[in-house]
């Protein structure tokens, strides 16, 4: 199987090492990298990771410094959302190719009026399924920012982005790198948590689709007893992440999957948590509003290539389509 021994090997893969940023300074909402490129433009590109669901997500405290905001932990993965932007003279329409993706044109149009620029043709491409807990909306919206920057020669303030991403659905964050918490339904980053160490993550879809906007205005709010539950778990996140602890983490994402079972239920996460115990994972991991749920491994540690087969083999009994994903690190 070319997945596991691809994921089983020694040296851990880092693609994209230099992501695509935007400005987080706090000068001009927009600022002119090269004045001398002013009104110039070309065919840009831009490419944003997914996440497998989320490490983390819950409701915070109403005594935390964020006053009881929905938040979540990323947990990227190598999996990509790409967009090419032509720019066309005299109009600020944008066409969309597939023309489904209309989440993205309403994006680009939004930032062209911004920008002060002219629309154009947007194509995407992407690794990501939609509807399954992957970010694939978030990601189609920041790869369709950051190449229409890139065709103008921009830097654009991240705020910016999150508020033209803000007036269309709640975001995963991946407009930074590495690990963040953030504020999905305001768009705003709570703390940047550091880069995830080298983890494999065996999944399987459960099948169906969830609309990210139409699950967050149903899903209600947390009591105050699992608020409290789910503060301890990011503080324990902000000190596990940057360590590199991998055996925190996997707790870590096991105790949000069960706190949130009851909201979301998945049909195998008993399954999934008998699997991890038996081989030893990190623990399980769900998308929290989607339909993924998978078993986390140490990609450093000596025996994960038995692991990640022994995995593989087991979720085979009740589901024939497991895959494996790789964390950005």
């Amino acid at each position: 199987m070319k997945e596991i021994a691809h994921a089983a090997a020694n040296q851990p893969w880092k693609p994209f090492l230099c992501q695509q940023t935007f400005d987080g300074e706090d000068a001009a909402e927009v600022v002119i990298e090269n004045r001398r490129s002013a009104g110039h433009s070309s065919n840009g590109d831009g490419r944003s990771c997914g996440t497998f669901g989320e490490l983390l997500q819950g409701q915070l405290s109403n005594g935390s410094a964020s006053c009881g905001a929905h938040f979540l932990v990323t947990m990227p993965i190598a999996l990509f959302a790409r967009a090419y932007f032509m720019p066309i003279a005299g109009t600020r329409c944008v066409t969309v190719y597939p023309p489904h993706k209309v989440k993205a044109q309403r994006l680009a149009e939004d930032l062209v009026l911004a920008l002060g620029v002219s629309g154009g043709n947007l194509v995407l491409e992407s690794e990501l399924p939609e509807g399954k807990g992957l970010a694939s909306s978030s990601a189609d919206l920041v790869a369709t920012a950051r190449s229409i920057a890139s065709s103008f020669k921009r830097r654009v303030r991240t705020s910016l982005i999150e508020k033209l991403m803000a007036k269309i659905e709640p975001s995963d964050g991946v407009m930074y790198p590495g690990v963040v918490a953030y504020q999905q339904r305001s768009c705003r980053l709570l703390s940047f948590l550091g880069q995830m160490p080298p983890l494999a993550i065996v999944g399987i879809d459960e099948g169906g689709i969830l609309e990210t906007v139409a699950y967050d205005r149903q899903r209600g709010e947390i009591s105050t007893r699992q608020r409290a539950q789910y503060q301890e778990l990011l503080d324990r996140a902000r000190t596990a992440i940057p360590q590199g602890d991998t055996a925190s983490i996997g707790k870590i994402a096991t105790a949000s999957a069960l706190l949130h079972q009851e909201r979301v239920p998945k049909e195998y996460l008993n399954s999934m948590l008998k699997v991890s115990e038996e081989v030893g994972a990190l623990g399980v991991i769900v998308a929290h509003s989607g339909t993924v749920i998978g078993i986390l491994l140490d990609r450093t540690a000596c025996d994960f290539p038995r692991k990640l087969q022994s995995v593989v083999d087991q979720i085979a009994r009740f589901n024939n389509s497991p895959r494996i994903y790789l964390t950005m690190h």
